[in-house]
């Protein structure tokens, strides 16, 4: 029994060695945590300092107080909701598409550059290019007719030709 009280000392120093030695690495931690956690999600670096000084001079209470107030979402995650948004925006607007081919044209095309399919006019009075079927420019408000789009014709089959009907047999038959 006496030993084990002579070897308590040491047994409590080793053991609040061991305690302070966890308790100084998960005080490093979190302050190296939330200063990557604060960078991934602003770039003010006032705040990236205070977040940081928060946590480290208040452990416990300050990365509390860090989670309740930091940002909902990284840059990252706001660049990618950003792009899914301009991609949407993007899908609802009606893209211009030949009829011809369903090749992507600019808005500002009068022919298809692949099929060469007439895709809008030009305005007499002010050049801009309107949709065939408008009889009002909006650029200008000229009254213009509009024209009517009719298919391309398929090929027509080729007249059949007589039983002897060579020019050489017609000279013989007169």
């Amino acid at each position: 029994m006496e030993t084990i009280l002579e070897r308590v000392d040491d047994i409590l120093v080793v053991l609040l060695t061991g305690c302070g030695g966890m308790t100084v690495a998960l005080w490093g931690g979190m302050g190296i945590w939330v200063f990557r956690d604060i960078r991934a999600r602003s770039r003010d670096i006032l705040a990236q300092a205070l977040a940081t000084l928060l946590v480290v001079l208040l452990p416990v209470i300050g990365f509390i107080v860090y989670l309740m107030l930091r940002p909902r979402e990284t840059l990252s995650e706001a660049y990618e909701r950003s792009l899914e948004q301009e991609a949407l925006l993007q899908a609802i607007e009606e893209p211009e598409v030949c009829p011809g081919c369903g090749q992507r044209v600019r808005v500002e095309y009068l022919f298809c550059p692949s099929c060469h399919t007439k895709l809008k006019r030009a305005c007499p009075a002010c050049n801009q290019p309107i949709h065939l079927r408008w009889s009002l420019c909006p650029y200008c408000g000229t009254n213009v007719t509009p024209q009517v789009i009719e298919p391309v014709p398929s090929a027509e089959p080729k007249p059949k030709k007589e039983k002897g009907g060579g020019p050489a047999e017609e000279a013989a038959q007169e």
